[in-house]
């Protein structure tokens, strides 16, 4: 066997190898369509619209292309379990949220025990604010997401939040002082407060920490999922 034949052989060995590499990152999705991607996918989206990240940056940084990510979103293609792990550090969520629709029919119940809502990151993440997602939302649409919110004496105050909606604050424990717009609430263990999400909002002075709330956010005609 001469210099050249080996080389030639190793070629075709090396694309072989590249071809199976890329394999095990997605498998195209059979005609129709298949429901967990879907599922993954459109979960996969609305965190990264929540986190105002674009599809080139998520893309990037998941070290996958922006044409891939935008089939994985859309359910044609399935993720392997690396792309899952990797999307999942970026959104920076646990890898089982966005398997989170898998196996569970759309209108059975969601029970989360006490202790185990899954950690999300928000806006108020690096100001100190700890975030639980309560139940998940299935289907093409959103109504409503609930959180229990942890402020301790690490927390920032930062009145300043906007979303889309109708936010329900209750307090379970502690005590703060709470502005929407211009009106500044000074907010006990019991009291609630309803307010809608796009005029500015959030914690002004922490005044008993830690401070233990329910903050459930409505949608009006339901969101893009």
């Amino acid at each position: 066997m001469d210099d050249q034949t080996t080389k030639n052989r190793g070629r075709m060995t090396a694309r072989r190898k590249s071809r199976a590499g890329r394999q095990t990152q997605t498998a195209r999705v059979p005609a129709g369509g298949s429901h967990h991607a879907a599922s993954i996918g459109r979960v996969a989206r609305r965190i990264r619209d929540e986190l105002g990240l674009t599809l080139a940056n998520v893309a990037q940084q998941a070290h996958i292309s922006p044409g891939m990510l935008s089939r994985l979103e859309t359910g044609r293609v399935s993720p392997s379990l690396e792309t899952i792990v990797a999307l999942a550090e970026v959104l920076g969520i646990r890898p089982a949220l966005l398997l989170q629709d898998i196996g569970s029919p759309e209108e059975a119940a969601q029970h989360t025990p006490a202790g185990q809502g899954l950690e999300v990151v928000r806006r108020g993440t690096r100001r100190g604010h700890a975030y639980q997602l309560l139940a998940a939302p299935r289907g093409p649409r959103k109504e409503f997401e609930p959180f229990f919110v942890t402020l301790t004496d690490k927390s920032e105050v930062f009145p300043g939040f906007q979303h889309s909606g109708t936010e329900f604050i209750y307090i379970l424990s502690g005590e703060m002082r709470y502005r929407h717009g211009r009106e500044s609430y000074l907010l006990k263990e019991g009291d609630s407060l309803t307010f809608r999400g796009d005029i500015a909002h959030g914690p002004e002075r922490l005044v008993k920490m830690p401070i233990r709330m329910l903050s459930i956010i409505i949608y009006a005609s339901g969101a893009s999922a």
